[in-house]
């Protein structure tokens, strides 16, 4: 795969927002055919977001794993190709297609179906693939906290017996034997994904197209990963969080963003050279071709609050662990195939540790025109070599949305802030402004530069992926219907032109 310095572009879409009959974004035929036409558009790059079971309000940045993947991401029309589903039991979880994803619709019926898949499978006899497979390490804490989870009703393992949320031997032994059939099916779901995500990285890769990923710096503590791991993050006798994770007051954001998630224990982690750590990087990078670290700047400095604040005004910055964490990464890795997530304020010392450790930073286009601290950084004119340039981000506006908000009539003479600094700037009159913002990234020095599907499209607001702080409708955008041709014609003429062609 090519270098990050080496001109290249791509696309932003996560695979539950591809288009198709199955109420979801799946890794079946429509992601096969994102690749190819990614590929035929002269294109080097596909990023998505966490692809792993998601928690709380269906977040991909919430998972029950930082290992397993998200079920119902597997192809049904798949798993009637195996011969594992009749074409007959998939036709009631097959839809028109739409615009956005009906997690609350699609997840039990999927369930059920992945389960009588799975069953079918474990029933087809041996299959020394799935025997090699079911001896990975993450494997069986997994699959027996997915077996207790649907059992307690998809309570918090914080919630359920006292024995077993402890993980006291007696009690799991007993709900081992109790639930052994139930933990057998989740393991050969995380198998069935694991193929057909072996199928579309191939694909991609004889494509020569390059898997963007997306680690979350914190777990969430309702996961598999802290169930079996308690000793990984600060908690309490009650398994409490001690101190939650966030960001403070910035310009973005008056109070802060409470994110919730535990913090770990760094030192801990540090006395045996963070070896858990190494696992899920070693797990990441064999998934993808890339991977975005989410709030690089928590590996430096994070902020801490105490778990009952109300907000994250009130926390304290506490030392992260910096350098000697990502020497201990490279040494177990080989290398540091990472793109640092540096958005929002910096500190000098943020940017000390990412240029100590050569990795590419991130640039937002739309930020660029604005009145924010560091809208030069920014700026399409001022991107060096070593970042990924985006028009926009997964929690950002769209650029269509963003220009036009405060101007719903589309009206050039009310324009104000960035969107008035950009037409001033460039001349243009908004039409089709997600095309010159990206002719100015894909222009830029930036070695990579990207968009959202979003942005290839010209969508605006009501495709947006994200809204932090919005604890609620997210994720749900969708592709109603394929990209056409014409779009992918434009979009390699623009990469062709600017020298990012493959």
């Amino acid at each position: 795969m090519r270098p990050t310095r080496e001109r290249s572009s791509g696309v932003l879409l996560h695979i539950t927002s591809l288009p198709g009959d199955e109420g979801i974004g799946t890794l079946g035929e429509p992601a096969l055919r994102f690749a190819d036409q990614l590929a035929q558009a002269g294109q080097s790059w596909w990023q998505m977001l966490p692809v792993g079971p998601t928690g709380y309000q269906d977040s991909p940045y919430q998972s029950t794993s930082t290992f397993a993947g998200n079920p119902m991401l597997v192809s049904l029309p798949g798993l009637v190709a195996d011969g594992l589903l009749e074409p007959a039991e998939i036709e009631g979880a097959l839809t028109q297609g739409g615009d956005t994803v009906e997690f609350g619709r699609v997840i039990p019926v999927k369930h059920a179906l992945l389960e009588l898949a799975a069953s079918r499978f474990l029933l087809g006899g041996a299959d020394p693939e799935y025997a090699v497979f079911r001896k990975t390490s993450w494997l069986a804490d997994f699959a027996l906290f997915a077996a207790l989870k649907a059992e307690h009703r998809g309570a918090s393992w914080t919630d359920w017996d006292a024995g077993l949320g402890a993980r006291r031997e007696p009690d799991l032994q007993r709900a081992g034997r109790r639930l052994a059939a139930k933990v057998e099916r989740h393991a050969a779901i995380q198998y069935l994904f694991d193929r057909q995500w072996s199928e579309l990285a191939q694909r991609c890769r004889s494509l020569g197209i390059g898997l963007i990923g997306d680690l979350p710096i914190y777990l969430a503590l309702d996961s598999a990963d802290i169930w079996a791991r308690p000793e990984l993050v600060q908690l309490g006798n009650d398994f409490a969080p001690r101190v939650v994770g966030g960001v403070p007051p910035d310009y973005y954001t008056r109070f802060g963003q409470l994110w919730g998630n535990p913090i770990y224990r760094w030192e801990e982690m540090a006395a045996d050279g963070f070896t858990w750590w190494a696992s899920r990087l070693r797990h990441a990078c064999a998934r993808f071709d890339l991977v975005r670290l989410d709030h690089f700047r928590g590996f430096a400095a994070y902020w801490e609050v105490a778990p009952d604040a109300p907000d994250a005004v009130n926390g304290r910055w506490v030392p992260g662990p910096g350098l000697r964490f990502f020497e201990a990464m490279r040494s177990s890795l080989g290398g540091l195939p990472l793109v640092a997530e540096d958005l929002g304020f910096m500190t000098d010392d943020v940017h000390e540790l990412r240029a100590t450790l050569g990795l590419p930073g991130m640039r937002v286009a739309q930020f660029g025109f604005g009145p924010e601290p560091g809208a030069k950084l920014h700026h399409p004119a001022n991107y060096p070599e070593d970042v990924v340039a985006y028009t926009a981000t997964h929690d950002s506006d769209t650029t269509q949305g963003w220009f036009w908000k405060a101007n719903p009539r589309h009206d050039r003479r009310r324009l104000r802030g960035g969107p008035r600094r950009m037409t001033r700037e460039l001349g243009i009159d908004g039409t089709e402004v997600h095309w010159d913002l990206a002719g100015l990234v894909w222009e830029s020095a930036a070695g990579v530069a990207m968009m959202p599907a979003q942005d290839l499209l010209g969508l605006g607001s009501e495709a947006r992926m994200n809204v932090p702080g919005e604890p609620r409708g997210n994720w749900r955008w969708r592709l109603a219907r394929p990209v056409t041709e014409v779009t992918w014609q434009r979009m390699r003429q623009l990469t062709v032109g600017s020298g990012r062609d493959r």
